[in-house]
């Protein structure tokens, strides 16, 4: 399988980027994204653009790819509904309708977050854009797309978070990240799972098209 990963430096870009090095199924791993990521293995190659839109020199290498893992996000914390729109919204049916033209046989998996809104209509404002965003990826001819909504994430084996704030918690907490997946096991994965289960979607697909917590963790296998 040739997977795409949008946002291989963020702590679920790493996450999957991680699981598909390891993962034998995967014979090609390809990251899109504004920031190299310095990886060096053989079945990896990686393309640092200026504009992640502008996939114009890259459409013979797209047209391979079985999987797209799309995660790119930025907070809302002190952003107007209009820049967050165009970064979360914009950008990624800019790139999404690209791909689905270069290659509609290719499995979509965009990573949200837990609380996402569905209708469109809630009084939380990113909830309401990415649920925009879930709703016209899901209408695409891809081959199939899944929406993850993870709620807590745990990094594992080196990931990290690019958010100062985040990762200051991750530290303060990592003694008990065993006891916070025991206390709250529908809303807290760690790292390891959400890679495997972006993997295990895209090759053999999931009953549901919107995975919560609970779903990434049974699609995972751990």
């Amino acid at each position: 399988m040739n997977v795409l990963i949008f946002g291989a430096t963020g702590m679920v870009g790493q996450s999957v980027l991680r699981e598909c090095l390891l993962d034998p199924h995967i014979t090609n791993v390809v990251s899109i994204g504004r920031s190299a990521t310095h990886q060096t293995q053989p079945k990896f190659r990686e393309h640092v653009l200026k504009d992640i839109t502008d996939l114009t020199e890259l459409t013979d290498k797209l047209s391979s790819i079985d999987a797209c893992f799309f995660c790119l996000g930025v907070s809302s914390v002190g952003m107007s509904e209009e820049k967050y729109h165009a970064i979360t919204y914009d950008l990624t049916m800019n790139i999404a309708t690209t791909l689905v033209r270069i290659q509609p046989q290719m499995t979509f998996v965009y990573v949200t977050g837990a609380s996402t809104d569905s209708t469109e209509q809630g009084s939380s404002m990113w909830a309401r854009v990415k649920g925009k965003t879930e709703n016209a990826l899901l209408k695409l001819p891809f081959k199939s797309a899944y929406m993850f909504r993870p709620g807590a994430i745990l990094p594992k084996n080196g990931v990290k978070s690019k958010t100062k704030l985040y990762q200051t918690f991750i530290v303060i907490l990592s003694p008990i990240f065993p006891l916070l997946q025991k206390w709250f096991p529908n809303a807290v994965i760690d790292s390891e799972q959400i890679g495997r289960a972006m993997i295990s979607v895209a090759r053999v697909g999931y009953p549901k098209a919107i995975l919560e917590s609970t779903e990434i963790r049974d699609a995972s296998g751990r």
